[in-house]
């Protein structure tokens, strides 16, 4: 069992890329994930839940230490984006889902808010990006290389963290910033070898897109109505 998290466990080649049991198996998993949420479908959380374990293993290995505790957090979010959409509070704007029960509506965040949300991130950013290019020298036991691309690593996992709380409330920009973070992971995945997860990231670049419209459409709907 070990060695199926272990990157250099070679599932098969093709083209000349070894593709590892780990990076196949989390890109698949994430990927169903992704798609079922551009489609506002609440089993995109527990399918989610195992992608996160798979990617925190691929990500230590790789250096990518800022995603690597990204999936810390998502791990828990996720679990909560499941209560949450399926236990809208009192009070709440809710529909019915195919099976009648409530769930919880797409909305818009106030722009008070997006702005407030912006700022922090750029400093959450400067902080953790800090943090993440001295980890080799803080925790050098732990992490005997360097981190890979600190700043830009940090951008996305804050940029993350920020995108999943937005989808855990369901506003329309959460797909924005998934379109940000996917076009700079994709660089990044594949600048570090791992090709078939800057592939799936390339594909989110179109699910995001697909997800802004869906989302926007329905939300017009509840204004129309």
């Amino acid at each position: 069992m070990a060695s199926f998290f272990d990157v250099k466990t070679i599932f098969f080649t093709l083209w000349g890329y070894p593709m590892s049991y780990i990076e196949f198996f989390a890109v698949a998993i994430s990927g169903l994930a992704t798609w079922l949420v551009a489609r506002n479908n609440v089993w995109t959380w527990p399918i989610a839940v195992v992608g996160v374990v798979l990617f925190f293993f691929l990500f230590y290995q790789v250096q990518l230490y800022p995603d690597m505790f990204l999936q810390v957090f998502f791990l828990i979010t996720y679990l909560l984006g499941w209560w949450r959409w399926t236990h809208p509070a009192k009070g709440e704007e809710v529909i019915q889902d195919s099976k009648y029960q409530p769930a919880l509506r797409i909305s818009r965040m106030p722009s008070r808010q997006l702005v407030t949300w912006s700022l922090a991130c750029v400093v959450a950013t400067v902080v953790l990006g800090h943090f993440a290019s001295n980890l080799h020298t803080l925790f050098p036991i732990l992490f005997s290389k360097p981190s890979a691309f600190p700043y830009l690593d940090s951008f996305t996992t804050v940029m993350s963290i920020a995108g999943t709380f937005m989808m855990i409330e369901k506003r329309v920009e959460c797909w924005y910033v998934w379109l940000v973070i996917d076009v700079l992971s994709t660089y990044m995945y594949f600048i570090k070898d791992v090709k078939l997860v800057g592939i799936e990231y390339f594909v989110f670049c179109i699910i995001a897109g697909l997800g802004a419209r869906t989302w926007t459409r329905e939300y017009q709907r509840y204004v129309i109505a």
